[in-house]
């Protein structure tokens, strides 16, 4: 195992196994800020548990299963997504406007590490 005061390597199985990084401390903490910034705001990691799986949403399907996000800020989080590339927005031209919202390849990818810290959170030690 190599110890985080040398280098930090993380070689995933499966396709997001293709680019090696040999990481530093330093190149991996910028990493993990880059990272944390694309994902940061109260909303945007339920959102994403809400689109993964393939699964395609309504504005108004992600309205009523977030029923605590106000539909100011869950449009401001669903553009910030698009933005950064996770989520994908596809606007039908019909009246009523019908928008739906879904995840980039990319953003898919993000599962398996969602997974994990969902794991690492469950097995937290009682006090």
């Amino acid at each position: 195992m190599t110890r985080t005061d040398k280098k930090v390597g993380y070689s995933p199985k499966g396709k997001l196994a293709a680019p090696a990084h040999d990481y530093t401390r330093e190149t991996a903490a910028s990493g993990v800020e880059s990272a944390l910034k694309i994902l940061e705001g109260r909303w945007k990691l339920v959102i994403l548990f809400h689109l993964f799986g393939g699964r395609v949403m309504r504005f108004s399907d992600l309205e009523r299963a977030i029923p605590d996000v106000s539909q100011k800020m869950l449009i401001q989080q669903l553009r910030q997504l698009e933005a950064d590339g996770i989520v994908h927005r596809t606007v039908y031209p019909q009246v009523p406007p019908k928008v739906e919202y879904r995840l980039t390849e990319w953003g898919q990818d993000l599962c398996p590490a969602l997974d994990a810290l969902l794991g690492w959170a469950a097995a937290r030690p009682k006090a």
